[in-house]
């Protein structure tokens, strides 16, 4: 690597930190504005859309009215997801991948058609959620201000991308903190400063965009909830262990629908999309509370109380309408449903302990929030993202002992029973569909970051010592407010940031190998 290059990246970093604070700023409030839009187009879609299932009930050539109209719908999103197939599905997995630099995506054509493809889906009521889209879409905006502002700084584009994820959660659930913490630890992966400062940037920004034209009441306004006594916390141990064997069958049926519709390969796009449109038509003119993503659903198990048999038979039916919607590529997350299918679980433990153990009932809503808490850890394994998630959404931070119990439990079950992270496996399926692409300049090179973690397989060691990837450049060590040169004579500590230069097309490979070094 030239030494003129390493210098002039290196000089130019210096300021990164601050120009990364103004690009998350104004990715956010972008991404805030258009987020906006997409929740208030949702909203009054899905009334006009409710008012047509209404109209259909009212004599059979309605009904079969109604029933084409659908099919026309989904034909249209299908077209749009053949005319742009990486705006299938929730779109995380997809930004995944752009962020390791093992996609390459046209950002302008995602906006567009990720945001119509998934406001007519979800505005018909199919069983997905917003936050994947709004992923997806916020990621593309960070794309779009990297290229257009810095296109000489490739390092700055993974970032950008990141806070653009971030922000796309802040804004989908007015939840800043989870929209840092999920961009963190399930998009970026690395605990950077770097990407820290922008996606806090971002997802603050989105969130005050979001929260003056929405309201300020978090996303599922329970009412006040009280501390679980410690004395039923064994309770808490029966709840993390059925959340987690339950999110590892959700796993394998979205792999498995999957795998259903990718076998029907003579079947054009436009029509398998059509398929689960149809399926809501249906469930519209019959069943009209089983509509959408799950926020009602939820709000509805926290008002009133159901029977267990009752919550069974609603968990199978969402669980077998979110697989049906999902698998055939529709535009739209599973993160919502899959909220859902954890607070049916919840509510169902609970109604259990209030009729058989006699706990106050007014510990019911603790049921259900644990419940999505422990579903998220086991199916996304993302436990932080998990309990800030649910304390963001339910607006209570009081039950962060019982949410924690309840997560590890969770997380436990899924890894024992060899549960891979939804994304990371939805994103090696992608890869193997779509193909890996090669970089447009493989002598483009970018700056990485990684922390040292206490008892990690560096800790303690001098650089000397240690068998770096040849495709690497050790630039910096950064220990505090100092900057040290990596001589090989540095031994390095817990709590170290390591700065490394690599050429882009290496990025995913050295990062990977460099990640093992490094954590515990």
């Amino acid at each position: 690597m030239e030494e003129e290059n390493i210098k002039d990246i290196l000089i130019k970093r210096k300021n990164m930190k601050f120009r990364l604070i103004i690009q998350g700023i104004i990715i956010g409030l972008i991404t805030g504005g258009i987020i906006v839009l997409n929740r208030i187009f949702i909203k009054k879609l899905s009334s006009i859309f409710l008012d047509l299932y209404l109209w259909g009930n009212k004599g059979l050539i309605n009904t079969i009215l109604v029933i084409i109209i659908l099919a026309l719908v989904g034909i249209l999103v299908g077209f749009m997801s053949k005319e742009e197939n990486m705006i299938s599905g929730s779109g995380i997995p997809q930004v995944k991948g752009r962020v390791i630099n093992k996609l390459k995506m046209n950002w302008f054509r995602i906006l567009i058609y990720k945001f119509a493809g998934g406001v007519l889906a979800l505005s018909a009521g199919l069983s997905l959620g917003r936050e994947g889209p709004s992923v997806q879409i916020g990621a593309s905006i960070g794309e779009g201000i990297a290229e257009s502002t810095y296109k000489k700084m490739p390092v700055k584009k993974e970032f950008l991308i990141t806070a653009g994820a971030s922000a796309g959660l802040s804004a989908a659930f007015n939840s800043p903190l989870s929209g840092i913490v999920f961009a963190l630890e399930e998009i970026h992966r690395n605990f950077s400063p770097l990407v820290l400062l922008s996606a806090m940037a971002a997802a603050i920004s989105a969130d005050f965009i979001s929260k003056n034209f929405l309201g300020m009441e978090p996303a599922l306004n329970f009412n006040e909830m009280s501390a679980l006594p410690l004395k039923y916390y064994w309770v808490l141990i029966i709840l993390g262990f059925i959340t987690g064997v339950m999110g590892v069958i959700f796993s394998k049926g979205i792999y498995l629908f999957q795998d259903i519709y990718s076998k029907l390969t003579k079947i054009p796009i436009e029509i398998k999309i059509m398929i689960p449109f149809i399926i809501t038509a249906i469930i519209g003119l019959t069943l009209p509370i089983l509509l959408g993503g799950g926020h009602e659903l939820i709000m509805d198990l926290n008002s009133e109380k159901h029977a267990i048999s009752f919550l069974i038979i609603l968990y199978l039916v969402k669980f077998l309408l979110l697989l049906i919607c999902f698998g055939s590529g529709v535009p739209g997350g599973i993160f919502l449903p899959m909220l859902l299918l954890g607070a049916i679980i919840g509510n169902a433990i609970g109604v259990f302990s209030v009729d058989i153990l006699g706990i106050n009932n007014s510990f019911m809503i603790n049921f259900i929030a644990l419940g999505m808490a422990g579903y998220f850890a086991a199916v996304v394994k993302a436990p932080i993202t998990g309990i800030v998630l649910i304390m963001e959404m339910t607006g209570s931070f009081t039950h962060l002992l019982s949410l924690s119990v309840v997560v590890i439990i969770a997380y436990i079950t899924s890894e024992a029973l060899k549960n891979q992270p939804i994304y990371e496996v939805l994103l090696e399926r992608l890869l193997k569909r779509v193909g890996v692409s090669d970089e447009e300049n493989n002598a483009k090179k970018t700056i990485v970051e990684f922390v040292v973690e206490m008892e990690s397989i560096v800790e303690g060691k001098y650089i000397y010592e240690i068998n770096w990837p040849k495709d690497c450049l050790l630039v910096a060590i950064k220990r505090g407010d100092k900057e040290i040169i990596p001589r090989g004579s540095v031994k390095l500590i817990s709590g170290d940031y390591i700065v490394v230069l690599v050429n882009i097309d290496k990025r995913s490979d050295v990062i990977e190998y460099i990640t093992e070094l490094t954590l515990a």
